[in-house]
């Protein structure tokens, strides 16, 4: 495999993980504004972060079960 192919596929695997993560994140900002808030305000990102990993687990969750 070329450097150009793996360089694609890096660069593919990059921008899935970045468009679930901003899905997530703009989920999370819908359904639990608080938790978004706390964050930003505090500074604390663990409250956050924790919650992103809980909705990307339940979608995961949910698409695995559909299939």
């Amino acid at each position: 495999m070329g450097l150009a192919r793996a360089s694609i596929s890096l660069f593919g695997v990059v921008a899935v993980v970045a468009a679930t993560v901003s899905a997530a994140t703009i989920w999370l900002m819908l359904t639990d504004p608080v938790t978004v808030a706390d964050a930003v305000n505090t500074g604390e990102v663990t409250p956050l972060v924790r919650a992103l990993a809980g909705a990307v687990y339940d979608a995961m969750k949910g698409i695995l079960r559909y299939l």
